[in-house]
C-alpha cells in the first residue's frame, strides 16, 4: 500500500489513518459493501461512552435506536418513547463517535400521522441530534413518508419484520413472515422502500431463506437482526450483545460478555470496602502542605472562645 491510498474495508490503521481524522462511513459506503460483497456492521449505542466505544471498534454504522426505551429507560416496550428522549440520546452519541454513520430511529407516532410532522422530525435528528440518516418501521403503507423524508434530503432506512412499534398489531415479540402470503408482502414491501429511495432496510425477526431472497431480489442492504447469515449486514443491541440487560433475550442474540456480573462484583467489592472502612485508601487522598495544616490551627487558637470546641473536636 501506498502513501495515500486507504481501503475503506482492508486498511483502517494505515499511516494515513493515523495521521488524519477518520474516514466518515456514507450511505455509499452502504451501496459499495453490498456491490462488494462485504458485511455491513452495526451497533445501537445511547450515550457518549458506548458511542466512543462502538466507533473505536470499527463498526461502519450506529444506530440510536428507540429500543433505548427498554434497555436504558425501563420501559416495557418502545411505545413510550418521544422525541425529545431520542434528541437527547442522539445528541450524546453524536459527540462521541466521529467516523461511524449514525441513524436516528423515529420513534412512535413522530412520523405515521402525517407527511409535514415526519420529514420536521426526520429533520430535527440531522439538525439537532446530529444523526446523519433516520429509520422508520413498515412497509407498503409508509413508502410515501419514506419517499417524502427522501425528497426533503434526508437518508432513510427502512425496517421489516417485527417492527416493536407494531407489537399490540402483531400481538407481541414474534417471529414474522413465516407463510406463503406473509412473507410475499414482506418481499413487495421491501420492494416498495427500495423504490422509495430508502438505502437500506432492516429485517427483524425472519425465517433465515426469506431474509436471504429479500437481500437477493433488492439492490439495497439488507441489515439482519434475527435474519439469518445472508444478510447483507447484522445489527444488535448494544446491551445485549454485553449483557448489561436481561429482562428480555431474544433467541438471536450473542451474548459476547456477561457485564452485569462483573459490574455486580464490582459494586459490592466497593460497598464492603466502604463498610469495612478500607477505602478510600492513602492513595486515594488527598493532602495538604504540614506548614498550611499548622498555620490553620494557629488560626483557630486565636480565635475567640466559641471556636475552641471545633479545634478541639478537629485535635481529638
Amino acid at each position: 500500500m501506498s502513501l495515500g491510498s486507504f481501503d475503506r474495508d482492508d486498511a483502517m490503521f494505515s499511516i494515513e489513518s493515523v495521521l488524519r481524522p477518520p474516514v466518515k462511513i456514507t450511505v455509499r459506503d452502504f451501496a459499495g459493501k453490498k456491490k462488494r460483497g462485504v458485511p455491513i456492521s452495526m451497533l445501537t449505542a445511547y450515550d457518549y461512552p458506548s458511542a466512543k466505544a462502538v466507533d473505536a471498534a470499527g463498526f461502519d454504522s450506529i444506530l440510536v435506536g428507540d429500543s433505548l426505551g427498554m434497555v436504558v429507560l425501563g420501559y416495557p416496550n418502545t411505545l413510550a418513547v418521544t422525541m425529545d428522549d431520542m434528541i437527547h440520546h442522539a445528541k450524546a452519541v453524536a459527540r462521541g463517535a466521529k467516523r461511524a454513520f449514525l441513524v436516528g430511529d423515529l420513534p412512535f407516532m413522530s412520523y405515521q400521522a402525517n407527511l409535514s410532522e415526519a420529514i420536521h422530525n426526520s429533520g430535527r435528528f440531522l439538525q439537532e441530534g446530529g444523526m446523519d440518516a433516520v429509520k422508520l418501521e413498515g412497509g407498503q403503507e409508509i413508502a410515501a413518508t419514506a419517499r417524502a423524508i427522501v425528497a426533503a434530503g434526508i437518508p432513510v432506512m427502512g425496517h421489516l419484520g417485527l417492527t416493536p412499534q407494531s407489537i399490540n398489531q402483531l400481538g407481541g415479540f414474534k417471529v414474522q413472515g413465516r407463510t406463503a402470503e406473509t412473507a410475499a408482502k414482506l418481499l413487495a414491501d421491501a420492494q416498495a422502500l427500495e423504490k422509495a429511495g430508502c438505502f437500506a432496510v432492516v429485517l427483524e425477526s425472519i425465517p433465515a431463506r426469506l431474509a436471504m431472497l429479500v437481500s437477493k431480489k433488492i439492490k439495497i442492504p439488507t441489515i439482519g437482526i434475527g435474519a439469518g447469515a445472508d444478510c447483507d449486514g447484522q445489527v444488535l443491541v448494544y446491551h445485549d450483545l454485553l449483557g448489561l440487560y436481561e429482562e428480555f433475550a431474544p433467541k438471536f442474540v450473542k451474548r459476547y460478555a456477561r457485564m452485569n456480573t462483573i459490574i455486580g462484583d464490582a459494586l459490592s467489592a466497593f460497598r464492603q470496602d466502604v463498610e469495612q472502612r478500607a477505602f478510600p485508601a492513602g492513595e486515594h487522598t488527598y493532602d495538604m502542605p504540614e506548614a498550611e495544616w499548622k498555620k490553620l490551627m494557629e488560626k483557630l487558637e486565636g480565635k475567640t472562645p466559641s471556636a475552641q470546641p471545633l479545634l478541639q473536636e478537629i485535635l481529638s
